[in-house]
């Protein structure tokens, strides 16, 4: 006898997107109304705050691992300068958000008395720096929260993983740091589900203690991240155009497609396969040259990325009044730099970030939750930057291997991504 299974009535479902949106502005309007004893509350953010903190260590270490133990070979000259180029943009990018942090100055406006705080960073000679980032005891390393002397460890042990899997055949060690990463990241996915509670918490702590004016910083982290694009567009727009002799005046037809996409998603994943398409159909990039730089740049390529989280650093460093050396402003650049050459795919990604930006740097965390209030604003900017200097790359790799086909560029002829061999 068959079972008869009751369809029950589907209840009424609320994006994680949404509840942090909603959470952001009922936390900013709580705290404003009932002032300090907004303080009170603030415990329950504290905690959410130190879940995270608690798995970053692991996940960035199994990421890095996992990536490079993985890794395939690449394909000479084509992986030389999609790489170059990749560097280049980055480098620009962050170096690009110094200058506008230094400007328009973010965090300026936040009064927070940076109690979650990391081990301070001091200033140290560039031959200390670079000695440092080699770990003397890589477990000390993991629990003392210095993250590049970690990372510089997985780098190690997934070139030896990838040479054992190499001369035996085995994945055993692959397949463990790969499941050790999945569970970590279940782990965030658990956290994640009390984000909205713990960003209300803190947000509340925030504006009772400085009203509604934190929404001025807000607002200006935003209005950054959208200057920098522009000038991003501005400057490396032209410069492909000149590199490949192509038209600039027909670019951002072309980049209205995936241009829309990445903003209504926020997603270089979801991107991808549309950024591929267009390449191929409407920049003229060869089908051989998508195929590679296109995987690569969607993990790697993150200019948008690379400025926001150079934002990030001067904002969580103004907000509680803290100075940025030069030194500092050089870790800033790095640690964001590296922060972009792999992407961890995890709910919240962008808080993973932050709080290893913090705990690095030596920074308070609690401007974090203004930062993840914003955050699906800031990835629209992050996203359209990403997949749109990502056709740059596919474009000056192309043309430098002679394989950009101007006719398609200049619609004299068309031709169609999927009936063009791999």
């Amino acid at each position: 006898m068959g079972k008869v299974v009751k369809e029950g009535k589907r209840g009424f479902h609320i994006s994680l997107t949404t509840q942090i949106l909603l959470a952001t502005v009922g936390g900013l309007i709580f705290g404003s109304l009932v002032g300090g004893w907004a303080a009170n509350i603030k415990f329950i953010g504290t905690i959410f705050l130190r879940l995270i903190q608690m798995s970053v260590v692991v996940l960035v270490m199994t990421s890095v691992a996992s990536a490079v133990g993985s890794g395939t070979k690449g394909v000479g000259k084509m992986a030389l300068h999609t790489f170059k180029w990749i560097i280049i943009f980055t480098i620009f990018a962050a170096s690009l958000g110094v200058l506008l942090s230094v400007l328009i100055q973010p965090g300026v406006g936040v009064h927070l008395t940076g109690s979650v705080k990391a081990a301070k960073v001091e200033n140290t000679s560039l031959i200390d720096t670079i000695t440092n980032f080699v770990p003397a005891n890589v477990l000390q390393s993991m629990a003392n929260g210095d993250m590049i002397p970690c990372i510089v460890f997985a780098l190690f042990f997934g070139a030896g993983m990838m040479k054992y899997k190499k001369d035996t055949g085995k994945t055993n060690i692959e397949e463990l740091i790969k499941g050790i990463n999945v569970i970590i990241t279940n782990i965030i996915e658990f956290v994640m589900k009390i984000a909205p509670i713990g960003i209300f918490c803190l947000l509340a702590d925030v504006a009772g203690s400085t009203g509604l004016k934190v929404v001025v910083p807000m607002i200006k982290f935003l209005g950054l991240l959208l200057i920098g694009d522009l000038i991003q567009f501005a400057i490396l727009t032209p410069l492909t155009a000149a590199l490949t002799k192509t038209n600039l005046a027909k670019y951002p037809k072309k980049y209205s497609k995936m241009s829309i996409m990445a903003l209504t998603t926020t997603s270089s994943a979801v991107c991808l396969p549309t950024k591929m398409q267009d390449e191929v159909e409407k920049f003229g990039v060869s089908r051989r040259v998508a195929d590679f730089t296109g995987p690569i740049t969607m993990s790697m390529n993150s200019c948008g990325a690379a400025q926001c989280y150079v934002a990030a650093i001067f904002f969580m460093a103004q907000s509680t009044g803290v100075s940025m050396s030069a030194y500092q402003i050089f870790m800033a650049i790095l640690l964001s730099c590296l922060m972009c050459m792999g992407t961890i795919s995890v709910p919240g990604g962008s808080i993973i970030v932050y709080t290893f930006l913090a705990s690095t740097m030596g920074l308070s965390m609690d401007s974090i939750a203004i930062l993840i209030g914003i955050d699906w604003f800031a990835g629209m900017f992050r996203t359209v930057m990403n997949v749109d200097v990502d056709v740059m790359v596919a474009m000056l790799v192309s043309g430098k291997l002679g394989e950009l086909d101007h006719d398609v560029f200049n619609e004299k002829k068309t031709v169609k991504y999927e009936e063009l061999a791999e």
